[in-house]
Formats: structure tokens, C-alpha cells, sequence
């Protein structure tokens, strides 16, 4: 007989598309659905829970539900902070939600979800401690330890992006300005658009960073060397965590992660600024891709915590 709560509900609150899956004990997907986003704060609680409804419905069973967002919700006040998703920003989501769905909601931020997944059952599955990175329109990650996620005192655990870029080079001084009112983030050198900057001033060319990686892999004199700085300021980078936190994985997200030979590249790379004889942190490419986020929300309810009557 099934357990009323072994189904895990994991959902996905983006900017342009909500995704809700429903995951089995053995983590596989067994259900799926995404809508798109209204950019309206009722309507976007109203479609949450009409997703979490038709899970059940379809599965015949309840479970438990958590989610991602593009943001975090402060423990102290119940609101959200820092969300993208602008019409989020102090709405005391949690409380709605659980309110809406009669049961406790676990809400996370969606770079900390993308390092649970790739830390449960991803390409960094049973190891410790887990840094995720995200690589894409910005620079963000998250830490996860003994399989859960580190928020922080300041909500910011594994934020490395607002860091400036570590043993600037020259030409890297004072850097670019980034939105967080400081120059030089590491954001502002290794995001998506940060890539596509440095070509464009370095090279002329405007190009997209994915171009530029598909150029540099046939071998364009002018994007190889964009990505040879990539690798190179990424690498730096990623030292400092590893000097800190010292992790066992570290798992790439975000679009640059599938720049091809990026993982190996930045492996060896990193040994020389790290503050060890001999690095044994892997880092990999997630095994999750797109769906890493809303498979990190589901298991934000942990298997000693998802089984019997519910929540702990």
C-alpha cells in the first residue's frame, strides 16, 4: 500500500514558464506539466495551485510540494526579496500557498534547487559537499551539504558571483560595471552576457555567447581565445570557492555549461590557484540539464522527512 506522502510535487516558478513535476520514491518522473507565467501575483498563486491539483489528480494521490523561485523568502518575515519575478517581491508566498493547499510548502531559491538535484541523484549524487554553479544570464550557485541545501545567515550561501574576479590580470582593472553597483564582479566576466561583452570589446565582433562557444569550437582564432579568457577567469574563480569550501563536486549549470570540454578544461585549470599540492574537487557537467531546478524543489522534502504523515 502506498504512503500518502511518498509522491514529491517539485515546481518551478520561472519568469516566462511555471513547470511542476511529480517524482516517485526512486526519484523518477512520473508526471509533468508547464503553463506559462502570469505576470500577476494572484493569478500566478492561482495557477500553482490548480498545477499541484491536477498532479494529484492524475496520480491519485497526494504529496508534498516545493518550490523554486527566482528569489527567496525571508524566514524572519515571510516574504520575498531579490526575485526577478518583480510582482513576487514582498508577497508572503509561503503563507498563501500553504494556506491555498491546506499543507506545508517548501520554497527555495531556484540555484539552490539546481545544486540539491545534481546533489541527490545528478552528476554529483552521494557526494558530502556539492557547489553548484549557474553560468547563464548571471552568475549564481548554491551549496549543498550531506544532501541539504546551505542558505546562510543572509539568505546569499553560494552567491560567489558578486565577488570581484580574483587575480586580475592586466586589462581586468577595475572591470565592468556590474548592476550591484560595483565593478569588476565576477558576474560581469564569466554570465552569458559578460562573455559576450569581453568579445565584443576585445574582438569587434558582436556575437552571442553561445555563438561565440560554437565558433571557438571550430576553431575561429577570435572565439577560441574568448573562451581560453573564459576558462581562465572561471578557473580563477572557482579556486576561491574551493579554497573555502573546499567541496568534493562542483556541477556546472546554466547555458555555458554546455560549451563543450568547459568541465575538463576548468579541472585543469584550477589546480594552479588553489591552495593545495593536489585538487581532488571534480568538476562536472550537470546530468540533469533543464529540469535540474524543478527536480531540486521536489526534493527539498528529503526522504526521512516526505514518508508517513508528512511534514517535520
Amino acid at each position: 500500500m502506498h504512503s500518502t506522502r511518498t509522491m514529491r510535487i517539485g515546481i518551478d516558478l520561472g519568469g516566462t514558464k511555471i513547470e511542476a513535476v511529480a517524482i516517485d520514491h526512486a526519484g523518477e518522473v512520473v508526471a509533468r506539466q508547464r503553463v506559462p507565467t502570469p505576470r500577476n501575483y494572484d493569478k500566478t498563486l492561482a495557477t500553482i495551485v490548480s498545477l499541484v491539483q491536477a498532479l494529484e489528480h492524475t496520480l491519485g494521490q497526494p504529496g508534498t510540494v516545493g518550490m523554486g523561485i527566482p528569489g527567496t523568502v525571508v524566514p524572519e518575515t515571510g516574504l520575498v526579496k531579490n526575485a526577478n519575478s518583480t510582482w513576487l517581491i514582498g508577497r508572503p508566498l509561503t503563507k498563501d500557498l500553504e494556506r491555498a493547499l491546506g499543507r506545508e510548502v517548501r520554497i527555495e531559491n531556484d540555484a539552490n534547487c539546481f545544486a540539491l538535484s545534481e546533489a541527490t541523484d545528478g552528476a554529483a549524487a552521494g557526494a558530502p559537499v556539492v557547489f553548484g554553479v549557474i553560468l547563464g544570464t548571471g552568475v549564481g550557485g548554491g551549496v549543498v551539504i550531506d544532501g541539504r541545501v546551505l542558505r546562510g545567515r543572509n539568505l546569499i550561501g553560494g552567491e560567489w558571483g558578486h565577488n570581484p574576479l580574483p587575480w586580475p590580470q592586466p586589462g581586468e582593472e577595475p572591470g565592468p560595471a556590474c548592476y550591484c553597483g560595483k565593478p569588476g564582479c565576477i558576474e560581469t566576466w564569466i554570465s552569458g552576457p559578460g562573455v559576450a561583452a569581453d568579445h565584443a570589446r576585445v574582438s569587434g565582433a558582436v556575437l552571442t555567447a553561445p555563438e561565440i562557444m560554437t565558433a571557438a569550437a571550430h576553431g575561429e582564432p577570435a572565439a577560441v581565445l574568448t573562451r581560453t579568457r573564459l576558462v581562465h577567469r572561471a578557473a580563477r574563480s572557482l579556486a576561491t570557492i574551493i579554497n573555502v569550501l573546499d567541496p568534493h563536486v562542483i556541477v556546472l549549470g546554466g547555458g555555458l555549461s554546455n560549451a563543450e570540454g568547459l568541465a575538463e578544461d576548468l579541472e585543469r585549470e584550477v589546480a594552479p590557484w588553489v591552495f593545495s599540492d593536489a585538487v581532488q574537487t571534480r568538476i562536472v557537467v550537470n546530468r540533469h540539464g533543464d529540469s535540474s531546478g524543478v527536480r531540486g524543489a521536489a526534493w527539498l522534502w528529503p526522504a526521512d522527512s516526505a514518508g508517513g504523515s508528512g511534514a517535520q
